[in-house]
């Protein structure tokens, strides 16, 4: 066999062994199907290249440069062996890039947004939360069964996202679409919320929980707030590099992550005893229903983060074809694992296990495999809490980006690196915001008060879709909710109901968040003020 590429000829010798014992008469690997070929194909190209050649900017002249030459010719052996077609440097995402809005570069594909959209869901909060859902609800059936209606509320979200993002491909996402569909005042709070309450809570709590996780592998003699710290500090130092940059080391951390969960599913099915079938200490009454409402906060609360991967949608090549994709096969994904998960935790633990436990993903890997597993889990932990924050510093900075950009925020903050091309002064903002909060001790309380914020944004982001619907009439759209309006109405009712029961069961929380909420007013009316009064000089 031999393969031509860029003028080199690669011959295999018969009767040749190694490697070449598993190629069939054609030269292609002797896999299953075309599927599995296309996947090593598409990770082993799309990696490399990303991780390694995009760095440098040698794919600008490509043509010509030697080593991006050299690269290239063993992607098209390479993919030549493995039976698929190679992928253009366009493709890949390796190739120049076009200027998005502000100054920024569009510089993210599919595959970055498909791994934006997995890393903004999922932390380290699926290790825990199904401890917590055992606690509302006692049988197998139901314990499972909120998490797959969560995950269709989730899918419905994926479709109600993908189309606004179709229709409005801008910087800051969620954020620009409030602002489209409703003016700049809830658009404002939303990013005011995201700033105090949503995102910088939510950043300082997983940060505390890797340093946990981490002290504990590595005996380090430091204090979890100080190890918080310095993690919050290397990711915005990297985000800084380059939207590539903070691209590449949230993808990479996001397969870690997947790898972490297929591991703790393989191990809790094939090596975990099955747990004793037990009796449910509940009948189907009206108690059941409050204790699914009540099971749906946490939940939903691990189902939330879709939304930020919209917040770089000025820096995707092709914002409103590769965003919607990236929701879509993002979310979905995510729904396989949370599912497989539980289901996994039930399994090992039984439902008064899994509610008797603290960590019940560690419980089942101990059973699995000894003192081994529960290693093996607390990394995966780590490194999921790790690529959260790497996600998070990532997408968050741009809304405040924007709102700057709109005047209503101060307006150093959507200055652009001209070397980075990222927001600079908006990433170091988000780092410092998480790391004061991480010091001050004050996550817990703040991680309160996001559920009942952040699904009021929600349903009123769901709702924007027949504002933009009625608006826009007719005009064509590269991707529609299946089904709507009822897949749309169905979002915004559940995110209704998740905000009664969460203010039912934790009245006290969520006041404290909605009355944050309204100290942004003022913020919001100054700006707007110091807006009018600059207009008029």
């Amino acid at each position: 066999m031999t393969i031509r590429a860029f003028g080199i000829r690669f011959a295999r010798p018969a009767g040749a062994s190694g490697l070449h014992s598993a190629l069939d008469s054609t030269g292609k690997l002797k896999l299953p199907n075309l599927l599995i070929r296309q996947l090593l194909a598409a990770l082993a190209l799309a990696l490399v290249g990303k991780l390694i050649f995009a760095r440098h900017g040698w794919w600008a002249n490509s043509k010509t440069h030697p080593v991006a030459a050299l690269f290239r010719a063993g992607c098209r052996c390479l993919s030549a062996l493995l039976g698929c077609p190679f992928r253009t440097v366009q493709e890949l995402g390796l190739a120049g890039t076009e200027t998005g809005p502000g100054g920024l570069v569009r510089r993210l594909g599919v595959f970055d947004a498909t791994m934006l959209v997995m890393g903004g869901i999922i932390g380290s909060g699926i290790f825990v939360t199904p401890a917590e859902v055992a606690r509302h609800v006692d049988t197998p059936l139901l314990i499972v069964g909120v998490w797959v209606i969560g995950g269709a509320i989730a899918l419905a979200a994926s479709f109600v996202y993908a189309e606004l993002a179709a229709r409005r491909p801008e910087i800051g996402g969620q954020y620009a679409y409030l602002r489209d569909a409703y003016g700049p005042v809830p658009a404002f709070l939303y990013g005011w919320a995201l700033l105090l309450v949503i995102q910088s809570g939510g950043m300082a709590a997983v940060a505390i929980t890797f340093a946990r996780y981490f002290g504990d592998l590595v005996q380090l003699p430091v204090a979890d707030s100080v190890v918080a710290v310095v993690v919050l500090a290397a990711l915005t130092v990297i985000n800084c590099l380059g939207v590539r940059s903070g691209s590449n080391v949230q993808s990479g951390l996001m397969l870690l992550k997947i790898l972490a969960i297929a591991g703790l599913v393989v191990g809790g099915l094939l090596f975990a005893p099955a747990a004793a079938a037990q009796a449910p200490a509940r009948s189907a009454t009206t108690s059941t229903l409050a204790a699914i409402g009540a099971a749906m906060t946490p939940v939903m609360f691990s189902y939330g983060g879709w939304q930020t991967a919209s917040f770089v949608a000025g820096e995707i090549r092709n914002p409103a074809r590769d965003l919607g994709r990236g929701l879509l096969l993002g979310v979905a994904g995510v729904v396989l694992l949370y599912t497989l998960v539980a289901f996994v935790c039930v399994h090992a633990l039984g439902s008064a296990g899994l509610a008797a436990s603290k960590t019940p993903a560690t419980d089942v890997m101990r059973l699995a495999l000894g003192t081994r597993g529960a290693t093996f889990i607390g990394i995966g932990i780590a490194i999921s809490a790790l690529g959260f924050l790497s996600q998070g510093m990532l997408t968050a900075p741009r809304v405040y980006f924007a709102m700057a950009e709109d005047g209503l925020f101060f307006r150093s903050v959507a200055a652009v690196s001209s070397k980075t091309h990222v927001p600079m002064v908006a990433i170091i903002l988000q780092g410092v915001a998480a790391a004061v909060i991480a010091l001050s001790g004050t996550f817990g309380e703040i991680l309160g008060y996001v559920v009942s914020v952040d699904f009021v944004f929600f349903a009123l982001t769901g709702a924007a879709l027949f504002v933009f619907r009625r608006r826009d009439g007719d005009r064509p759209v590269m991707f529609k909710v299946p089904l709507h309006p009822f897949t749309t109405a169905l979002f915004v009712a559940a995110c209704v109901i998740t905000v009664i029961a969460t203010v039912w069961n934790n009245l006290a929380n969520s006041l404290i968040g909605y009355a944050i909420l309204l100290v942004g007013l003022p913020a919001c009316f100054y700006w707007q003020r110091k807006n009018r009064a600059v207009a008029a000089q």
